[in-house]
């Protein structure tokens, strides 16, 4: 028996997510989107990865430095986690059987790497892309190796 394909598009970034899932007629459409709580916080409670000069730190004596971390880096990778789960979770409830996921490599990655076994078998393509702000209308050019034509009424 011919099984249905039901495909699912994750464009995502370090702090936007869409679920994008091809309509009867193959027009692509976002489902669900979402965006990291603290996208718009970032500059006030992440705080500053430098610090700040002393009289200290300008001696000529070597001093070991602890290792610094990007708070915004941090973050995004934190939301990447959180858009592997939602993912894993839309699975489970049998939301689609083939997984398309789009978003810049380092993201792209850190997506990939947190899906579980059974959600990762349904993965058949990726796309190292920044496609969260490109409309609906405009993806099929970026996505069409996966989507067949759009066929519409002469």
């Amino acid at each position: 028996m011919v099984q249905h394909r039901n495909l699912c598009f994750v464009i995502a970034d370090g702090g936007h997510v869409r679920f994008v899932f091809p309509a009867k007629d193959n027009a692509l459409h976002t489902r669900d989107a979402s965006d990291s709580p603290h996208l718009h916080d970032q500059s006030s409670d992440l705080g500053s990865d430098k610090p700040g000069r002393s009289f200290e730190s300008a001696s000529v004596t070597r001093h070991a430095i602890t290792p610094k971390h990007d708070p915004h880096d941090m973050e995004k990778q934190k939301f990447a986690h959180t858009v592997a789960k939602q993912v894993c979770d839309l699975s489970i409830a049998n939301g689609f059987n083939e997984l398309i996921l789009v978003a810049p490599s380092d993201i792209l990655s850190e997506i990939r790497e947190h899906l579980d076994v059974t959600t990762a078998a349904k993965l058949v393509g990726t796309l190292a892309k920044d496609l969260t702000k490109v409309p609906d209308d405009a993806l099929y050019p970026h996505l069409k190796e996966w989507v067949p034509p759009t066929h519409r009424a002469a």
